[in-house]
């Protein structure tokens, strides 16, 4: 249901919620917003402004949506500093952090920034406030991952330029670092009415495992993630092949390939090698994905994992409990958020952790309902996409009288 409009959500968030939201919007008056990224297809972060753009839009507040150029070596170097803000041990050479601001540079004579609320989105665009030319504007950095335990050197350089920010956004306060400029926490949400997330038919479920040579004859344990050595595939593969000694089961691994990442072809590679000539393990790579097929995947599913080492939310677990599935989750950045331990799925820390998780949802049919039930109701009340328009629009009030660090609840 691609370009459903506000009052669509009354049947899924009641009409409490979408009132509310009318009249936060009444006081934010005709303010304008402009975002930033660094791709238009590919993950979270693309999904999200796909829909929160028009939404916003329909509220009065005007929105538009900008996608940064660069180049492949551009593309390497910010995912080096993805991994080197969650902490990864490495060098920084001089010439990279040059390329990385000349890339701005060009981009931000490209742009004009007329908008009353400038928001960039992670570290590809950041430098580009430091050509920023309207004072009377406000610039706000949201950072989708997990900066609790970032590369000194690279923090070091990056630093100095995120303060120059009105104020920076983060998930969780577990991942925000000091900084001296108000943060603000707000979670990342799903679109219940998207292909991605609305309800199928069992036919059509059927028919997309059979189009992709996957057969149903047993349960299928599933992973859709990036092919990100911080989703850890290759340990997917690991704790199923542990699993299954146990309990019969096949592994579906699927991920797509976003503009911006130059590495998922290798950490692909050593899946395979992986994985070997397992007929039980079926991987598949989409450029870009099919929504309505990702949804197949995960409500043809009898277990999900999202068994990440490092994360900054993960809308997957949220799109998979939303689906009223068991999810496995790494208890790494925002996942444990989203599954409380026992009560909405499981939490794990190991491969082999993960294996016994899934040993015992396959094991106990009934134990896995139970924590798919409760899972699709915390999404319900916590990350639906009407509460995030509600944390943009209290954010732009938020922003008339900066106090520091809150939750836009």
């Amino acid at each position: 249901m691609d370009g459903a409009n506000l009052f669509d959500y009354r049947e899924v968030v009641g009409p409490d919620v979408i009132e509310e939201l009318t009249i936060l919007a009444s006081h934010v008056g005709g303010r304008t917003i402009k975002m930033v990224n660094s791709t238009a297809v590919g993950g979270g972060v693309a999904e999200m402004l796909h829909r929160i753009v028009p939404l916003l839009n329909e509220l009065g507040v005007k929105v538009s949506w900008e996608v940064i150029k660069g180049d492949e070596p551009f593309y390497e170097i910010t995912k080096s500093f993805h991994n080197g803000l969650q902490g990864k041990a490495q060098i920084f050479s001089e010439d990279e952090f040059e390329k990385y601001l000349s890339v701005n540079r060009m981009n931000a004579k490209e742009f004009i920034f007329e908008e009353d609320l400038i928001v960039i989105h992670d570290p590809q665009p950041a430098a580009m406030i430091l050509h920023k030319s309207n004072m009377k504007n406000r610039w706000v950095w949201r950072c989708h991952i997990d900066l609790s335990r970032p590369n000194a050197q690279l923090w070091q350089f990056l630093r100095p330029t995120i303060e120059k920010y009105d104020a920076a956004i983060f998930t969780s306060p577990l991942f925000s670092p000091e900084l001296a400029i108000p943060q603000y926490q707000f979670f990342p949400a799903i679109d219940p009415l998207d292909d991605k997330n609305r309800d199928l038919e069992e036919s059509y479920i059927d028919g997309v495992f059979e189009k992709y040579g996957i057969p149903r004859d047993k349960p299928v344990v599933t992973q859709i993630s990036r092919y990100d050595p911080w989703k850890d595939p290759v340990g997917v593969v690991q704790a199923f092949k542990l699993a299954r000694k146990y309990v019969d089961c096949r592994l579906l691994l699927v991920g797509d390939k976003a503009a911006d990442d130059p590495e998922s072809d290798k950490i692909l590679e050593l899946v395979r090698n992986e994985a070997g000539n397992d007929p039980d393990i079926h991987i598949l790579l989409f450029s870009p994905s099919i929504p309505l097929e990702i949804n197949a995947f995960q409500r043809g599913s009898q277990v999900i994992l999202q068994k990440s080492l490092k994360e900054g939310f993960a809308l997957t677990v949220a799109e998979a409990l939303w689906k009223g599935r068991p999810v496995i989750g790494g208890a790494v950045g925002g996942i444990p958020a989203q599954i409380i331990d026992g009560h909405t799925g499981l939490l794990v820390h190991t491969v082999e952790g993960a294996s016994l998780a899934i040993r015992s949802l396959l094991n106990q049919p009934e134990l896995a309902m139970r924590l798919g039930e409760n899972g699709k109701r915390r999404v319900r009340n916590e990350f639906l996409i009407t509460k995030k328009l509600k944390r943009y629009l209290l954010l732009l009030l938020a922003l008339d009288k900066p106090r520091g660090t809150i939750f836009l609840d």
